[in-house]
């Protein structure tokens, strides 16, 4: 099939070429990723942004080396001639380059219709949120995997509805990956809480917080860390909500966010994790009450400057698909699960002190789990090492498995450095507020009392359970015995290390 004599250049040449072998790696590509299901994250960024960055760029070459071409015969035309390029569908030549300009032209824009959607539908899913840039998402997606929203895709609470949102996200994403190419990025990375979509944009539209449950019963097993791994239960009511589901938002912890009443604070810090100015509103009595902390407060000045937030979800449930355990949690965790015996004298101390350590790389880590526990045993228990082996070896297999799911050297996160703010034992979370020490002019205060948002039952080891036979609270007992410190102390002064 012959062409016009422009198109018989280096350049078109080139670009053909590069245009054909793009296109022909595509659709390879594609069939392999669809029959074979093969590939993975990195498979779908040459199928849908790598190699068509390729093609287009070949065929943009295509009709540079035609106009080139031209230019240089013009030089040696006569002037009388017309300097423009001529169609004429009388020249076979020129019939051809318009059907395959043509046919071209319509196979391109169907197949880049497919490909812009395919690398649309690709650039929103989990896998390629998640994996592409893997030693620097890793975290964000080994605690994605295990949470409770493990099946709900990333953009549904990262980009949520609407084109003004997915705009920001792309936006956002573009100095992202800038950020991970040239190794920009943070360690930690910070969490971006100021650039947060509000909760009822995203939390709500699965959440409906007009149809919170009440209160919800709550049994909780901990091992002390003694000879014995000690067992330790915690039996209580937590008042989620009102006692009777009827009764709304009126009552319990779901209160704060009640559409007749108002939470508004200034955070001492950009991650929120002091609050010293808060201010409540009634909307339906118009009372107004303004809460300082008397041991931190803010000076006039600083109080009219800041931007004043309005409480929403996420002030407390600020973890819920990325959530870091701590070593006595994901210790305790696996004891129940049976992952690891808790018969294994020390074990839970043991555990700790290795988990204590800052490792600089995941390898180290996991050998030195590994390596700690055989030596202690071999040391200081070596007959039971002997008759239980296998007991030593699943141990060592679970604090490994735990060590990768909630602690990440090379991004410097654990537990301590992304809080969760549900509760108040690792964090301050509630203690945030509710400390006593946030009141107002008239003394009133926001209070500390354990009986506002959860009541216990019962206690202590199950051999010697405390149990309520009322409907009155138990008073808090500490397993280990400290005397009035936990009534004057925050748990998490000592509880956000490791026990």
């Amino acid at each position: 099939m012959k062409l016009p004599k422009t198109a018989y250049n280096w350049t078109s040449l080139i670009g053909a070429t590069i245009s054909i072998i793009s296109l022909s790696m595509i659709v390879f590509l594609f069939t392999i990723s669809i029959m074979f299901d093969k590939g993975g994250s990195y498979l779908g960024i040459f199928i849908y942004m790598v190699l068509p960055m390729f093609l287009i760029f070949g065929l943009i070459l295509i009709p540079i080396g035609m106009w080139k071409r031209h230019r240089a015969e013009l030089k040696n035309a006569d002037l009388k001639e017309l300097k423009w390029l001529k169609i004429d569908f009388n020249d076979p030549k020129h019939r051809n380059a318009m059907l395959i300009f043509i046919v071209g032209s319509a196979i391109f824009l169907f197949l880049s219709s497919i490909g812009s959607y395919e690398a649309f539908h690709y650039s929103e899913s989990v896998e390629f949120c998640g994996t592409v840039c893997h030693d620097v998402m890793e975290p964000e997606y080994v605690a994605y995997q295990n949470s409770p929203h493990a099946r709900v895709a990333c953009v549904e609470c990262h980009v949520g509805e609407g084109a003004d949102w997915y705009v920001r996200s792309k936006l956002s994403g573009m100095y992202q990956v800038y950020s991970v190419l040239f190794k920009k990025y943070p360690t930690p990375i910070p969490t971006p809480v100021e650039n947060l979509r509000p909760a009822r944009e995203t939390c709500e539209r699965c959440h409906w917080p007009e149809k919170f449950y009440a209160q919800q019963n709550r049994l909780e097993k901990h091992y002390i860390a003694d000879e014995q791994n000690s067992e330790w239960d915690i039996s209580l009511q937590i008042k989620t909500g009102p006692n009777y589901s009827a009764l709304g938002l009126q009552e319990g912890i779901h209160w704060h966010i009640n559409p007749d009443v108002t939470i508004e604070y200034i955070p001492g810090s950009s991650n929120r994790e002091e609050i010293p100015w808060v201010k409540y509103t009634n909307k339906k009595t118009g009372e107004t009450y303004i809460y300082e902390d008397t041991e931190n407060p803010l000076s006039e000045e600083v109080i009219n400057s800041s931007q004043i937030r309005t409480m929403d979800c996420m002030d407390c449930h600020n973890r819920p698909s990325h959530n870091y355990l701590s070593p006595s949690k994901f210790v305790d965790n696996a004891m129940i699960a049976g992952l690891m015996s808790s018969s294994i004298p020390e074990l839970k101390v043991t555990a700790m002190g290795l988990l204590s350590i800052e490792y600089p790389t995941k390898d180290s880590a996991l050998n030195a789990i590994a390596s700690g526990i055989k030596g202690f045993y071999e040391n200081s228990y070596p007959e039971f090492l002997a008759e239980n082996k296998g007991l030593i070896d699943d141990a060592i297999t679970a604090l490994q498995d735990g060590f990768q799911k909630n602690i990440f050297p090379f991004m410097k996160v654990r537990w301590d450095i992304y809080p969760n703010h549900i509760g108040h034992i690792e964090s301050n979370g509630c203690f945030r507020c509710h400390n006593d020490t946030h009141q107002t002019k008239e003394q009133r205060a926001i209070s500390k009392d354990c009986n506002l948002c959860h009541i216990i039952n019962a206690q202590g080891p199950p051999a010697n359970l405390e149990r309520s036979l009322t409907f009155d609270a138990l008073e808090f007992k500490h397993p280990v015995d400290i005397g009035e410190e936990w009534k004057v102390t925050n748990c998490a002064e000592c509880h956000s290390a490791l026990f």
